[in-house]
């Protein structure tokens, strides 16, 4: 091997062994209901007030939204067509959500799967907010 080939051979070496020490790892972010809390009006026309927790909203990369929204007494998420699949999943209080025309009951621990082409709305029922998660991706 000459000189100049193995002067070759141990920058590529340095090179690939700083990339390997440089290599970021996969990382987290935390966050907190009370840093996210938002009053808003009820989504889609919903009517009444809520309040959404957009989590991980200003993350480069994302390719899902994650969010919570407390449902107050009368508010609504108005009916609409979906657009890509959609999860809600009932922490707590009571609803009412009409999926393709049908009015359902839904309470703690019933998760709703919306596929693109259905239509769905929601309205909050009882004394409690009707606090649920909702996930989907982004197109």
């Amino acid at each position: 091997m000459t000189k100049c080939s193995l002067l070759l051979l141990v920058a590529i070496l340095v090179a690939v062994v700083s990339a390997h020490a440089q290599k970021p790892k996969g990382g987290y972010i935390v966050q907190h209901d009370a840093d996210m809390a938002k009053s808003e009006p009820g989504t889609h026309n919903g009517g009444g007030q809520t309040v959404g927790y957009s989590f991980f909203d200003k993350t480069p990369g994302m390719k899902f939204v994650f969010r919570k929204r407390a449902l107050k007494p009368g508010s609504g998420i108005g009916y609409h067509e979906q657009k890509e699949d959609e999860v809600y999943y009932v922490l707590s209080g009571k609803g009412v959500m009409t999926l393709d025309d049908k009015p359902m009951d839904i309470g703690p621990g019933t998760a709703i799967l919306t596929r693109p082409g259905s239509s769905h709305g929601l309205k909050q029922v009882g004394n409690e907010d009707l606090v649920i998660l909702i996930a989907y991706e982004l197109k």
